[in-house]
């Protein structure tokens, strides 16, 4: 398979194909950081490198491109910014050069991802040029990790059902982590109820039994669910910024980011008692699906930036096995009659 990777980063897409079982012969990756392209050239040696997505021309690639994938920038376009310009802001337009190399290069197969926090009109937008609807596709369904965002394909999939893994799955040992990951503050709980003999500190989603959430100073509930969705407990020292909001590892962990500051404002802060702390570049490793290390060999703080501009590879995955499902196109050649008519 001919595969040309846009926005590619540390080229989550080629481990996505590893995990589907699909052949490459040549992958193109578009790519301008130079932490992700290291972490990506430790892993695969073979990519070939083209550069910007903005100087990228049709006549770089030799071969029918079989696969087009990226996902284009979505610091415009996430709730997550104050004053989103949307696709006109200087970073999600860049949208427009994958719809220009897509219509170049005119890929058997294309997939486009990005944030479902979107607008609206951003969405319809996109919507309209790629000709599909999006698909929104929460990361939690195959992993630790709440993550949700929208996918334009033409590859037909289904969700898959959600595989039930916590925070606490992927946890690595409390005496390999390195003790500048805790928090010293102390944590405020405001309990919705009174300590009870089972002390309920929230819920998920619905108030369930199956979905309630305790504290470890009561007694354990009757029954022990997974929890589907993130469970705060929490916050630090009084400060009620999202960066400093903690999480329970019986739940999902929140969504990890690139940018921000404070305590936990890229991989969440979670209570883990004795301790709250964030969670190690090998975790965060594990929340998009990559190998232990994959992104060894730079600074932790470009780990955590590398590792929160990525695809989740389970969820490319998915969405890749279910290529190799679709049904193949027969070309029908057409018996003629002897005035070479059509039957």
């Amino acid at each position: 398979m001919n595969v040309v990777s846009l926005f590619d980063g540390i080229s989550c897409a080629r481990v996505a194909l590893d995990y589907a079982g699909i052949p490459v012969d040549n992958y193109y990756s578009c790519e301008i950081d130079k932490f992700a392209v290291q972490v990506s050239n430790n892993n695969y040696p073979d990519i070939v490198r083209l550069g910007s997505v903005v100087d990228f021309k049709k006549d770089m690639v030799k071969q029918p491109v079989d696969l087009l994938i990226g996902g284009s920038p979505c610091q415009d376009l996430s709730i997550a910014k104050k004053d989103r310009q949307g696709l006109a802001g200087n970073r999600s337009s860049l949208f427009y050069e994958y719809v220009r190399i897509r219509d170049e290069v005119k890929p058997k197969w294309f997939i486009l991802e990005n944030v479902a926090s979107m607008k609206a009109e951003d969405r319809d937008t996109i919507s309209k040029i790629m000709g599909c609807q999006p698909v929104m596709f929460n990361a939690s369904l195959v992993s630790a990790q709440t993550r949700k965002r929208y996918f334009w394909t033409n590859i037909k999939f289904d969700l898959p059902n959600d595989k039930g893994i916590t925070l606490r799955d992927i946890l690595q040992p409390a005496d390999v982590v390195d003790p500048k990951m805790n928090i010293k503050q102390q944590m405020t709980v405001t309990p919705q109820t009174g300590r009870n003999p089972t002390l309920k500190l929230g819920f998920v989603k619905t108030d369930h039994q199956a979905c309630r959430v305790y504290d470890d100073v009561g007694k354990m509930p009757a029954l022990n669910a997974i929890c589907n969705s993130m469970v705060k407990v929490g916050n630090i020292a009084g400060c009620h910024s999202q960066a400093c909001r903690v999480y329970s590892p019986l739940g999902k962990s929140c969504c990890l980011s690139a940018n921000g500051g404070g305590l936990g404002a890229k991989t969440g802060l979670y209570d883990l008692p004795p301790i709250i702390r964030r969670l190690t570049p090998i975790e965060c490793e594990r929340l998009q699906s990559l190998p232990d290390d994959y992104t060894e060999g730079i600074s932790n703080s470009q780990r955590y930036k590398c590792l929160g501009n990525a695809f989740n590879c389970r969820v490319i995955s998915h969405i890749l096995t279910a290529m190799l499902q679709q049904p193949k196109r027969v070309k029908i050649k057409l018996r003629l009659k002897s005035n070479h008519a059509p039957i």
